[in-house]
């Protein structure tokens, strides 16, 4: 009777599986709006949007001379940046690209990535984007809720402690990161709404300070505002940055469901646009025609406040603040989680500190985040330097969202003229943006793209390296090696290696195997085995298939096994593999007690040895010289990513690496000439 002998084989019982299933298996959403799915919309999905009250108006009117014309022009943008660029575009349309149920730039490419093979770019580009737009939001808006510490005058002097105050926060919130946020999660929904009706309930305050400020519904004064400033081009790059949060709205699809995001979408934006009017009519009464040169103490959002409720204040928005940090670094865990999957980024360590849906750490991101955001706080110390680095990162995804997008619209047979339609309009919408935050490169948006950048460059030398070694892959028929494995397996004048033998194999047609397998297997040195395990892992376009399919090729002698995984489901194959050989055992399909007589007669299950084979790049290439620099990033990069055996989840001590040269490009002329001697 098999009862968990196997799993004491490997140091764990079979019911961890339970545990993975539950991690993984979460991919089924409902659509249909409910109470309490509200209130967890408003607490993970828009802290980001939700913040930008903070910082607007200040990007709007640093260095400028505040008049009616700048006020109602700017807000006017403001209103029809949110109404174009998040209600019509994200809220209406991207978000009916769910991928059965998620959402995000990777689960979109996902859905078109077959269509056409260079969609992996603009994919890469956006993801890579939406990682340096990580490193910015939480510093400038943990800064813009701190600095509301300066309207009180006990803290007059503030200031120059407000970059301890925020470097302490930055690292209280990462530092925590390993330890999840199951605890308080549950906290972010009636938090964030408490922000939101704050917002609300200020600016409904001051609406009535110079109702004049309703003109800014008409469009017409955005236009007047953009074609007679002369420095219209900085004043759309500041405005852009009431929307940058649209991208979240997209990416978060799968915490909440497309109808809670929609309806809580409708009370979020009208707090957002009270705020903003509140905002805008409090300038236009208490400072008419201030000169640019002296009004760096206004504070257009906390001057919305009574002197008695600022601290307060500031506690409830840097507690936003911190929710909308939480927000952007776990859609960077899931980012790049996702990326591993699809074989875009180099695998890292992944922790689950909890059971709950999306909850993930990535201890070396974590680090690289905490420098980045350290780093940005030090280099720019105030929210308005920081303003002219952000929105540059994430306008540039918002551009690739619409290309992906565009070729969903395609794939779903959607009217081409319609198609075109959506195409030009936000290639023209978000071109002008892209065009106006140019204009803050050297003022700080170079600090988003080159770290844009830098992203960018490690996922298209993994990829690119990937096409490259594809050319040295050899497959060959395992039916032709057949005979000889038997032949092997029976042979008792080689010294048994394993009972189970088990390879990782990247033959997606099961009737063949890489040829460095059986050259492993017969000629390296012979590995003579009871039974041969061939595992190959599929990465599916459904992010949370979990699911696999056994071939016995020969029963008790030869077996293939194949996982099928979404791309949000961690490979933990050997959790995995302990799964399939006991349901295997249970049917009787396979034997896995010990060849070894006075073992078989105790019924003890043989041992399982994993082999993992490890290249590493062979003198013996002639590569052009791109290649060439392209692989030895890879090279690297794998340096210090992880091994393949952890990234597999395979335990170490069940796992032998062996090293084979990777020839990509044969040398072809090797001037070598024999001489004879007389």
């Amino acid at each position: 009777m098999y009862d968990c002998n196997l799993a004491y084989t490997f140091d764990v019982c079979f019911e961890d599986y339970n545990n993975l299933t539950r991690i993984s298996a979460v991919g089924k959403h409902t659509n249909k709006a409910t109470a309490a799915g509200l209130v967890i919309a408003l607490g993970i999905i828009y802290g980001d949007i939700g913040t930008s009250p903070l910082y607007v108006f200040n990007a709007i009117i640093s260095g400028r001379a505040i008049t009616e014309d700048l006020i109602i022009g700017s807000l006017s943008c403001i209103i029809w940046t949110i109404t174009l660029q998040t209600t019509i575009k994200y809220v209406i349309l991207v978000l009916q690209a769910d991928n059965k149920g998620e959402g995000g730039i990777f689960a979109l490419y996902a859905l078109v990535r077959r269509r056409k093979k260079w969609l992996v770019l603009p994919a890469m580009i956006g993801g890579a984007a939406l990682l340096a737009d990580g490193m910015i939001t939480p510093p400038i808006t943990i800064t813009s809720a701190i600095e509301g510490l300066q309207k009180v005058p006990a803290f007059h002097d503030v200031s120059q402690y407000i970059i301890y105050i925020v470097i302490f926060i930055l690292s209280a919130f990462f530092f925590m990161q390993q330890f999840g946020t199951a605890s308080i999660g549950k906290f972010f929904g009636p938090v964030m709404s408490v922000w939101f009706t704050m917002l609300a309930v200020l600016g409904l305050w001051h609406l009535f300070d110079d109702l004049t400020i309703l003109k800014a519904f008409n469009p017409w004064y955005a236009v007047k505002l953009l074609s007679s400033n002369p420095g219209a081009l900085w004043i759309l790059g500041a405005v852009f940055l009431c929307t940058t949060g649209a991208e979240a709205l997209y990416s978060d699809l799968g915490h909440c469901g497309r109808e809670n995001i929609r309806i809580s979408w409708i009370f979020v934006k009208s707090c957002l646009l009270l705020n903003y009017l509140g905002q805008g009519a409090s300038l236009l009464k208490n400072h008419p025609d201030v000169p640019a040169a002296i009004h760096s103490s206004i504070n257009p959002f906390f001057d919305l406040m009574p002197d008695w409720f600022i601290i307060p204040g500031v506690i409830i928005a840097t507690v936003a603040a911190i929710i909308a940090s939480q927000a952007m670094i776990s859609g960077s865990f899931t980012l790049i989680g996702e990326a591993i999957r699809l074989n875009l980024w180099p695998r890292l360590k992944i922790r689950y500190p909890s059971e709950e849906k999306g909850q993930l750490f990535i201890p070396w991101l974590n680090a690289m985040m905490f420098i980045g955001c350290t780093g940005v706080v030090l280099y720019f110390q105030t929210s308005s330097r920081m303003e002219a680095a952000y929105g540059l990162a994430i306008i540039i995804t918002m551009l690739m969202t619409t290309i992906l997008f565009a070729n969903y619209l395609v794939s779903h047979r959607v009217k081409s003229a319609w198609i075109w339609l959506f195409l030009i309009g936000y290639a023209i919408i978000e071109g002008g943006y892209l065009f106006a935050l140019l204009q803050k490169f050297t003022h700080g948006g170079y600090i988003t793209v080159v770290i844009g950048g830098l992203m960018f460059l490690i996922m298209y030398i993994w990829f690119r390296s990937r096409k490259i070694k594809n050319r040295y892959v050899e497959f060959v028929r395992l039916e032709d090696y057949i005979p000889m494995l038997q032949e092997l397996s029976n042979d008792t004048s080689v010294t048994k290696y394993a009972t189970h033998l088990v390879y990782l194999t990247s033959a997606n047609n099961p009737k063949e195997i890489e040829h460095k397998i059986i050259y492993s297997i017969l000629n390296r040195k012979p590995k003579r085995a009871d039974i041969y395990w061939f595992v190959h892992v599929d990465t599916l376009d459904n992010p949370y298939t979990c699911e696999y399919e056994v071939q016995t090729i020969i029963p008790n002698e030869v077996i293939r096994v194949e996982f099928r995984l979404g791309f949000r489901v961690e490979p933990r194959i050997n959790l995995m593999f302990r799964k399939v050989v006991e349901d295997m055992v249970a049917n009787k399909e396979v034997n896995i007690t010990s060849r070894y007589e006075s073992l078989q007669r105790n019924n003890v299950v043989g041992d399982f040895q994993f082999i993992v084979m490890e290249k590493f790049l062979s003198m013996d290439n002639e590569l052009p010289f791109w290649e060439t620099l392209i692989m030895r990033g890879y090279f690297w990069i794998k340096e210090v990513s992880l091994s393949e055996e952890r990234g597999f989840g395979l335990d170490a001590s069940y796992v032998t690496v062996e090293k084979f040269p990777l020839i990509v490009a044969p040398l072809t002329n090797l001037n070598l000439i024999r001489i004879h001697s007389d």
